[in-house]
């Protein structure tokens, strides 16, 4: 099943590499850039069609890396609707960034790399409808 969203490529990222990962029990998985996009998409899928319908304007981004000091799997970036008032107009679209290594190295199967995309995606757009990281974290999403 083809994903409804588009995904925009970092044109600062080498293609795809099929970069491996490491599981804390040593184990080596691979996950082609490719698939990892095809698993955002799924993810993307899953959110519900009231909110689908209030991420207009939201670009989601894949790259390999975070910038560089920073240890997260994923970023927002914008103006969350929570604070948009009448006076909002004329912004970029936000952008969700997710990074593909981080989540890798952290996953000890192709099935833990799809629950931490799914897990990060759901962060990431939770930030854009306003929800704070520590509401994220009780819920489970951090």
């Amino acid at each position: 099943m083809r994903s409804r969203w588009r995904l925009e490529k970092h044109r600062g990222d080498p293609g795809d590499v099929g970069n491996r990962g490491v599981g804390d029990d040593g184990v080596m998985i691979e996950v082609t850039r490719e698939r990892f996009e095809e698993l955002v998409g799924d993810a993307l899928d899953t959110i519900p069609e009231g909110f689908h319908r209030l991420m207009e304007n939201v670009v989601v981004l894949v790259e390999d890396r975070p910038p560089a000091g920073r240890a997260i799997r994923g970023l927002y970036q914008g103006v969350p609707l929570t604070k948009r008032g009448h006076r909002y107009a004329g912004y970029l679209p936000d952008t969700i960034h997710l990074y593909r290594l981080p989540i890798q190295r952290m996953s000890h199967s192709e099935e833990d790399i799809i629950e931490q995309v799914r897990i990060t995606v759901v962060h990431e757009v939770g930030h854009h409808f306003g929800i704070k990281e520590s509401r994220l974290r009780e819920l489970g999403y951090g």
